[in-house]
């Protein structure tokens, strides 16, 4: 799976998982990687820190503009930091994006 997966797809992003999960986040991710990549173009496998095979996952894009638009939706920090080498996943979700009101014309 994981040798499939780094042949298929050219970048990735580790992401360490937090102590008590992934939980709904896990599936919220699956959800916009989806909608955004396509059910095709991108993969997810273990990616273990430190020998734990499940401290760590491992997410696979085709292209790097998706990895950077899936690192500012779902990882913690206005820049994004890394722990021993992966992505924190944050606990909140980004501002939504507010309109500019229609332009009035005379």
């Amino acid at each position: 799976m994981i040798t499939e997966a780094e042949r298929r797809y050219p970048v990735r992003i580790k992401l360490a998982v937090p102590a008590d999960g992934l939980g709904n986040r896990l599936t919220q991710m699956q959800s916009w990687l989806d909608e955004n990549c396509g059910f095709d173009a991108w993969a997810i496998t273990p990616a273990g820190l430190r020998g734990i095979v499940n401290d760590a996952i491992a997410i696979y894009f085709l292209d790097a503009t998706l990895a950077s638009a899936f690192a500012a939706r779902w990882c913690a920090g206005y820049r994004v930091a890394s722990a021993d080498g992966a992505f924190r996943v944050r606990e909140d979700a980004p501002a939504p994006r507010i309109s500019a009101r229609p332009a009035r014309t005379p």
